[in-house]
């Protein structure tokens, strides 16, 4: 049912430079692109700047002629992208964290426009799952250089984090989504806290909401089953936080879901877990699996409990969290 409802997302492909874009092709008819940054995302303002007019000038002695459009708040990168997609533009490239990659994504998505993607965040869970350089002055430099693939997105359907809003979520994500613990820990970190301190900011709140939040119960229903955790991750990446390979065989090429729940609700038991994670260990009330589709409830009438997608708070239960096939036409290093 998953993949029948995640098929009329798909729009027709498009053959591009006389070649189907589902499989490898060179990327030299790509002489127009419209490069969408975050401008305080994993670097000073001053130091992004700087950073952007170099990619700039290394796009076009590739011969990529880039405008740069810097992102002015939360959700700006979906209408930029949106709008330059309707352009005709070659390509749209995303330059920032994982969330503004997601923004990026679900500006262009499902379509046509190719994504290339610098590496210019926190976590740069996307980035480094491709194998791409952690500059993004040399990721430009190797762009031109890429092939393009259409791969797979995850799209979640969920609550509004409002209450006064009526319609659903309805979001795609490249890498990641969180269920429970995670989200939570996002829904209590502060923006400004995050920019000078990276990854160790999540991780220093993740440590102080250990010992306050509830793990509340969730229902889980996929693959057949119905499974009860207290927290839950849907990959589309390895990786995890940042490094954590959490799903050791997942990748972005992969056509499946990948899903691991934590079945415990002992504070003490997170820690094993953490170390487990470390160690791409698994651990007993732990479980892991591959799935087109997936559903969220809550397990309990009074619980709220939030999801998160590639690293932005989203939505609450109920929710579902499904694969959708050869959606996005994404740049990947050969």
């Amino acid at each position: 049912m998953g993949q029948a409802r995640g098929e009329r997302h798909v729009g027709r492909r498009r053959r591009i430079a006389g070649r189907s874009c589902r499989h490898h092709v060179v990327t030299t008819y790509l002489k127009r692109a419209t490069l969408i940054y975050n401008p305080i995302a994993g670097a000073s303002p001053a130091r992004r700047e700087r950073q952007m007019r170099r990619v700039r000038a290394v796009l076009a002695e590739g011969g990529i002629d880039a405008e740069l459009i810097r992102t002015t708040g939360p959700g700006t990168a979906t209408t930029l992208a949106r709008e330059a997609s309707r352009t005709g533009i070659d390509v749209v490239i995303a330059c920032g964290g994982d969330g503004t990659v997601n923004e990026v994504v679900n500006g262009i998505s499902p379509g046509d426009t190719p994504l290339g993607i610098l590496p210019g965040g926190t976590g740069n869970i996307i980035a480094r799952d491709l194998n791409l350089p952690e500059s993004p002055v040399r990721a430009a430099r190797q762009l031109p250089l890429w092939k393009l693939r259409r791969v797979a997105l995850g799209f979640a359907t969920g609550r509004p984090l409002l209450a006064s809003s009526t319609a659903p979520v309805r979001r795609y994500f490249l890498g990641v989504a969180g269920v429970g613990y995670d989200a939570y820990v996002i829904s209590r970190l502060k923006r400004d806290f995050v920019w000078p301190f990276g990854v160790a900011a999540y991780v220093l709140e993740a440590v102080k909401q250990l010992v306050r939040y509830s793990f509340p119960p969730v229902m889980c229903q996929a693959n057949g089953r119905q499974i009860e955790a207290t927290f839950a991750i849907i990959q589309r990446t390895s990786r995890y936080a940042g490094w954590l390979r959490t799903a050791p065989g997942q990748a972005l090429t992969k056509p499946a879901l990948g899903l691991t729940l934590y079945k415990s609700r002992s504070r003490r038991r997170y820690v094993v877990y953490a170390a487990a994670a470390i160690a791409q260990e698994l651990v007993r009330d732990m479980e892991r699996m591959e799935v087109m589709e997936a559903n969220f409830t809550p397990g309990g009438s009074q619980d709220t409990v939030f999801f998160e997608l590639d690293g932005e708070l989203a939505g609450k239960l109920p929710a579902r969290f499904e694969l959708v096939q050869d959606t996005l036409p994404l740049l990947m290093p050969q």
